[in-house]
């Protein structure tokens, strides 16, 4: 189960590089959700509200691509090390685009029931995304 479970979150990241929304549908619950400190309200509560954020991701950083760099399993749950690479060419809240690049890891931990994933956390450093983007001055 352990190998099935690190299998569906490669098909995940796969789908989400190549904005293939139906795919990410396909592996995830309908009622999934992500729970993040950092990407703040409104949460996502639905796979359909995770596409919607991910679209709106793709306007920010129309370049992004995300790399799954540790795959850790145990019983129902995925832990990965993500690492992000985008270039800010659309607003991004309440901060313009800047035209600079973002490297950011970041950490989940995803949850699999019935061969789908149902929940996730996921978390990363805002205040170093911000500085890179130069939206915050830098140390």
């Amino acid at each position: 189960m352990s190998s099935a479970n690190k299998s569906l979150v490669l098909t995940f990241v796969e789908a989400i590089n190549a904005q293939d929304w139906a795919r990410v549908l396909a592996v995830t619950a309908p009622d999934f959700k992500r729970h993040s400190t950092a990407a703040g309200a409104p949460g996502v509560r639905s796979a359909q509200d995770l596409v919607k954020f991910l679209q709106a991701e793709f306007i920010t950083f129309p370049d992004a691509v995300e790399i799954v760099l540790d795959l850790v399993a145990e019983g129902d749950k995925v832990a990965a090390r993500h690492q992000f690479f985008g270039t800010q060419l659309g607003p991004m809240g309440t901060f313009g685009p800047t035209g600079k690049a973002l490297n950011a890891t970041y950490l989940a931990i995803y949850r699999i029931e019935n061969q789908r994933i149902v929940e996730a956390w996921a978390e990363w450093d805002n205040l170093a995304g911000l500085k890179q983007l130069g939206h915050v001055p830098a140390d």
